[in-house]
C-alpha cells in the first residue's frame, strides 16, 4: 500500500492506481471535485466505484476487501480530501443491537466535539482580552476562534437537533422512534436510517455508494435537494439514472475507454488559488459535464471512435509488417546479383543497397512505434443474453397460477384479490414500507399470511430475486454454486457464460472476492438459467450496472412467463408498459382485483 493522504477543501485524486495478481482494478487514475460539485461514478459491476470510494475515505484496509479475499492489492497515488470526509458504504456498520438514539448520538460525536471546541476557543480569546499582559496570547487566540468558529458553521453546530428530525422524515424514518433496535428495522429503513446518521454528522465531504437503493420518489428527491445544496464536495457511485440525471454535475466512466479519451466536466478554468472550481478528469478514466441520458449517447460515439482507431491502427500495422518482410527480402544477404543489379551497382556503387536498407530501417522503426502506441481492443460489453431458451409458459388459456383472495399479513399487507395469468406483466409500486416486499414473499411461499387463501397452480415453479443477496459460502466460486444448483445436465445446456452476466475471469473467483453487483448478477443467473413459471423481482435494478438494468428491463418483456417487478426505480416506471398494482401501507390504491396480464 503506498497511497499518500493530504488535506484540503477539495477532493483530488492523482495517479491512483490498483491491482491484484489475477486483474487490474484501475491505473493512473486522476480527478478531482471542488466544494458545490458532485460527481457521479459509473461503470459496469465489479469495475472499482467501492473500493475508489472507500480509498478515497482512508479505509484502506475494507478497499482490499471489497476488491479482493484472499490476495494483497497493489495500490498506489496520491488523495487529498477534506479533513472530515464520510463515506456511506453499502455494507452498513451497525450492530443488531444497536438503538437507533445512540447511533444518532455517535454521528453527531465530532459536531458535538467541534462545539466545544468553540466554546473553549470563545472563552479563551475572552480570557486574554482581559488581560493586559497578554502578549501574543490575543492573536493566537484569535486564530484559533477564527478556526473553530469556521468549523462551526461548516458542521452546523447550532441546528442539529432540528437537521436530525428533518432528515429521518426527509426520509421516511422519522416515526420509528430513537428507541428502536437496529435489528427491529427492516433492510430499507437501516439503509435509510444509516444515510440519515450520514447527513447528520454533516462532513465536509460526502462519498455515496448507492445512497438511493431503498428510497422511495419522495426520500430520493429529499436527498437530491440535500446535495444540491451541499457546500463541499460530494461524490457517489450510483445506478439510478433518475438520480444520475438529477443530482450529478459530472459522470466518471470508470469503464476502460481509450487512452487519453477524456472530457471535462462542468465550466471555469480554475479558481483564483489555482484549485479547479469544476471536476477534472486525468488519465484512468472519462469525465463527462451533461446529463446522464447524454452521456449514454456520447458513450455509444466514443466508443464507435474508439473501434474505428482500433480497425485502421490493425489494417496500418498488416501493412507495415508486410512492407517490412518485403522489403528485406529484396536486401537478403547471399542472394546472388543479376545481371541488373550488375550494370546498377556498376554505376551507383553501393548508393541502392544503402537506400533499400534505410527503407527498410524507416519501416521498422514505424512498425516499432505503432506496436507500442496501438490502441488496446475495445472490450466486448458483458452484455445480457437474455432468457435462455427451453422454458415453456403455461398456455394462456389454461388459467391463473396465482391468486390471492382476502389476504392480510398483520400490520403489512390487506389484499382483496390478486390475480397472477400465465403472461402477466404487474409492476408493484408504493412508498418504503408499503408492503411490496411482503407481497412478493407471499407470492413465492416464503412468507405466511395471517388470514385469507392464497392459492397456487399444481406444478407451478416460483423464483424470487431478492434485494439484499447473501450466499452462504464466501468462498464458493460462482461456477461451483452455479452447478450446484442447476445439476450437470442443465449446466451443459446453459453454460454460465452465455448467460453474459459473469466474466469469464470472475466464474472462478471466490463469490466474496466479488462486488455486491457481482453476487446480484450471479443471483440473476441461478433464476434464469431455469426460468420460473412466475420471476419475482424485488427492485431488480438495485445494485446492477446501468447497461445491464436497461437490457434485464427489455429481456423482461419476451420472458416466456409470468412477471412481476417490486421497483422504486423512476427511469423503469416511466418506461413500464404493462400493468400497475400500487400499495399505500398495504392496500392497493383502489379496490378489487387487479386486471389479469396479457402483456406480451
Amino acid at each position: 500500500m503506498a497511497v499518500s493522504v493530504t488535506h484540503s477543501h477539495h477532493l483530488r485524486v492523482d495517479g491512483l492506481s490498483v491491482s491484484y495478481p489475477d486483474r487490474r482494478v484501475f491505473s493512473d487514475l486522476g480527478f478531482a471535485v471542488a466544494p458545490g460539485q458532485r460527481l457521479g461514478l459509473i461503470g459496469e459491476n465489479g469495475a472499482g466505484k467501492s473500493t475508489l470510494l472507500r480509498l478515497m475515505a482512508g479505509d484502506f484496509e475494507r478497499a482490499d476487501a471489497a476488491a479482493s479475499v484472499g490476495s494483497e492489492a497493489t495500490t498506489s497515488g496520491r488523495i487529498t480530501r477534506p479533513r472530515r470526509t464520510a463515506l456511506l458504504a453499502q455494507e452498513l456498520p451497525f450492530g443488531p443491537g444497536d438503538r437507533i438514539g445512540e447511533v444518532l448520538e455517535a454521528a453527531l460525536a465530532e459536531v458535538r466535539a467541534i462545539e466545544r471546541e468553540l466554546e473553549d476557543a470563545s472563552a479563551a480569546l475572552a480570557d486574554d482580552q482581559s488581560d493586559d499582559d497578554s502578549g501574543a496570547g490575543p492573536d493566537a487566540s484569535a486564530a484559533r476562534y477564527s478556526a473553530a468558529l469556521d468549523a462551526a458553521e461548516r458542521a452546523d453546530v447550532w441546528s442539529a437537533e432540528a437537521r436530525r428530525d428533518e432528515l429521518l422524515d426527509g426520509l421516511g424514518v422519522g416515526s420509528l422512534g430513537l428507541d428502536r433496535r437496529v435489528d427491529e428495522l427492516s433492510g430499507g429503513q437501516r439503509s435509510r436510517f444509516a444515510l440519515a446518521a450520514l447527513l447528520l454528522s454533516a462532513p465536509d465531504a460526502l462519498l455515496l455508494d448507492e445512497p438511493t437503493n431503498h428510497l422511495d420518489d419522495a426520500a430520493a428527491a429529499f436527498l437530491e435537494d440535500r446535495l444540491r445544496s451541499w457546500r463541499g464536495p460530494v461524490v457517489f457511485a450510483s445506478h439510478d439514472r433518475a438520480f444520475l440525471e438529477r443530482a450529478a454535475t459530472g459522470l466518471l466512466d470508470l469503464d476502460p475507454g481509450r487512452e487519453g479519451a477524456l472530457a471535462r466536466a462542468g465550466a471555469g478554468a480554475g479558481s483564483p488559488d489555482g484549485q479547479p472550481d469544476a471536476v477534472l478528469a486525468a488519465a484512468g478514466g472519462t469525465v463527462f459535464g451533461g446529463g446522464f441520458s447524454e452521456f449514454l449517447q456520447v458513450k455509444a460515439d466514443e466508443r464507435q471512435r474508439w473501434l474505428r482507431q482500433y480497425d485502421d491502427e490493425q489494417a496500418e500495422l498488416r501493412r507495415l509488417r508486410g512492407e517490412v518482410g518485403g522489403a528485406a527480402r529484396r536486401v537478403a544477404h547471399g542472394r546472388a546479383a543479376t545481371d541488373n543489379d550488375k550494370f546498377i551497382r556498376h554505376f551507383k556503387g553501393e548508393n541502392v543497397d544503402q537506400a533499400i536498407s534505410r527503407r527498410v530501417r524507416n519501416l521498422e522503426m514505424r512498425l516499432a512505434t505503432l506496436e507500442r502506441e496501438q490502441v488496446p481492443k475495445p472490450p466486448a460489453p458483458l452484455v445480457f443474453a437474455g432468457i435462455p431458451s427451453g422454458s415453456h409458459a403455461f398456455d394462456e388459456e389454461s388459467g391463473l397460477l396465482l391468486q390471492l383472495s382476502e389476504v392480510t399479513v398483520d400490520g403489512r399487507l390487506s389484499l382483496e384479490t390478486l390475480q397472477v395469468a400465465p403472461l402477466t406483466r404487474l409492476l408493484v409500486t408504493g412508498a418504503n414500507g408499503a408492503g411490496k416486499s411482503t407481497l412478493l414473499n407471499v407470492l413465492a411461499g416464503a412468507q405466511r399470511v395471517d388470514d385469507g387463501t392464497v392459492h397456487r397452480r399444481k406444478g407451478l415453479r416460483v423464483q424470487l430475486l431478492e434485494q439484499d443477496v447473501r450466499f452462504a459460502d464466501p468462498d464458493a466460486t460462482p461456477r461451483r454454486l452455479y452447478e450446484r444448483v442447476l445439476g450437470e445436465r442443465r449446466v451443459e445446456q446453459v453454460p454460465l457464460g452465455s448467460l453474459g452476466l459473469i466474466a469469464p475471469r470472475d466464474e472462478s473467483r471466490p463469490v466474496g472476492a466479488l462486488s455486491v453487483g457481482q453476487q446480484r448478477r450471479l443471483a440473476l443467473a441461478l433464476v434464469i438459467a431455469r426460468p420460473p413459471h412466475v420471476f419475482l423481482l424485488d427492485e431488480p435494478t438495485n445494485h446492477l450496472s446501468l447497461a445491464l438494468a436497461t437490457d434485464l428491463e427489455e429481456a423482461l418483456g419476451a420472458y416466456p412467463g409470468a412477471v412481476v417487478i417490486a421497483s422504486h426505480d423512476r427511469w423503469l416506471r416511466r418506461r413500464w408498459a404493462g400493468e400497475e398494482l400500487e400499495l399505500v401501507a398495504g392496500s392497493a390504491v383502489t379496490s378489487g382485483a387487479v386486471p389479469v396480464g396479457a402483456l406480451r
